[in-house]
């Protein structure tokens, strides 16, 4: 909440006196770039001994199940944004990397197509598949117990 509210009001004083809070773009560059790779760096460094243990107690079909699941509806929804629904491409890119709550994706996908258009398709998703990744975490543990 606190981070949320002061966002809102440093976000606030920088549109009433634009001179406030201006931050060089190569600056905004080296902290988007570096902590992006941070983040990257250190989930993986934290999460590589409990896959490893995982597959060494479930065994590679849990992991190839796990590929299957996280694939094949990134891959229908490629197909319906673009045959159904034809969304532009950058933002159905962004849609899918907010789907899956991944902003390394979004940054990757905004730096090759060298646009921000991408985040567009990212805002919406990524809100409701952090609500939904929160409420069916939550019922999935309550079913398992």
């Amino acid at each position: 909440g606190g981070a949320l509210i002061s966002g809102l009001v440093f976000g606030w004083l920088r549109s009433v006196h634009p001179t406030f809070g201006r931050i060089p773009s190569s600056t905004v560059w080296f902290m988007n770039s570096v902590g992006l790779n941070m983040f990257i760096a250190v989930v993986g460094i934290s999460a590589g001994p409990g896959f490893v243990k995982g597959l060494q107690t479930q065994g590679v079909g849990l992991f190839l199940w796990g590929a299957l699941a996280t694939t094949i509806p990134l891959v229908l929804a490629m197909f319906a944004g673009k045959f159904i629904f034809r969304f532009d491409p950058a933002i159905l890119l962004g849609a899918c990397a907010g789907a899956r709550t991944t902003t390394a994706a979004l940054g990757m996908i905004c730096e090759t197509a060298k646009s921000q258009v991408p985040a567009l398709g990212y805002t919406v998703t990524y809100a409701v598949g952090n609500t939904l990744l929160t409420i069916w975490g939550m019922v999935i543990i309550m079913l398992l117990t």
